[in-house]
């Protein structure tokens, strides 16, 4: 996904890079960009601030499909699959978006347009999810589940 290369590009890291690698460069990168760098300088301030917010975003994004954070997260997630039915979805720009009654959201990655129709005319959506959507892409949980 675009989105991915993009952020990983932003803070210079591989596709192999681990939850370390990814803390260890945003810290590197927040320190030459933290904002309270540039007090008397505002036009640097403006532009540390711009760069940071980047940063930041990007960071979250990254570590919320890193595998360790998914690994952590599989009970939780694998609970709100099994057990919740779908609330919600939507599809935008191969991004598939599924709300649940528990009022977890998960973000599904490269989902093609195709398969989002075939989810939508399915007869038990949650059944098709199922077997066709959450065993094969890469997702995120985007709101955390209610406890």
């Amino acid at each position: 996904m675009k989105k991915i290369a993009d952020y990983r590009k932003l803070l210079d890291l591989d596709s192999k890079a681990d939850l370390s690698a990814l803390k260890s460069r945003y810290r590197q990168i927040m320190k030459e960009c933290h904002p309270d760098k540039f007090v008397n300088d505002e036009e640097g301030l403006r532009n540390a601030e711009e760069k940071s917010k980047e940063m930041i975003e990007a960071y979250h994004f990254l570590v919320s499909i890193c595998p360790e954070t998914l690994d952590n997260q599989r009970p939780i997630y694998q609970n709100t699959i099994e057990k919740s039915n779908i609330n919600d979805f939507d599809w935008k720009g191969h991004i598939l978006t599924i709300s649940f009654l528990d009022g977890s959201k998960y973000e599904y990655f490269n989902v093609p347009r195709n398969e989002y129709i075939k989810l939508v005319n399915a007869d038990s959506p949650a059944r098709f999810a199922k077997r066709h959507i959450y065993p094969k892409y890469l997702y995120r949980n985007i709101l955390k589940t209610a406890e």
